[in-house]
C-alpha cells in the first residue's frame, strides 16, 4: 500500500470522518490554487464544511 493510501477498514468513524474532511478541504484547495474559485468561494465553502462536519477544531 502506498505511503499515501489510507486503509478505511482500520480506521474509526471519527477518523474516517476527519479524513473525507482533509480530503474535500485538499480539492478546494486545488481550486483556488488553479483559480476555479475565489478567494471569498474557499473561506465561504471552507468555512461551511468546517461547520457541518463539526471540524472547527480540526487545524489544516
Amino acid at each position: 500500500m502506498a505511503e499515501n493510501e489510507i486503509n478505511w477498514e482500520t480506521l474509526s468513524p471519527e477518523e474516517k470522518k476527519i479524513q473525507l474532511f482533509l480530503r474535500q478541504k485538499k480539492l478546494l484547495d486545488t481550486f483556488l490554487e488553479r483559480h476555479a474559485i475565489t478567494e471569498a468561494q474557499y473561506q465561504k465553502s471552507l468555512g461551511d464544511l468546517r461547520v457541518k462536519m463539526g471540524m472547527e477544531d480540526i487545524d489544516a
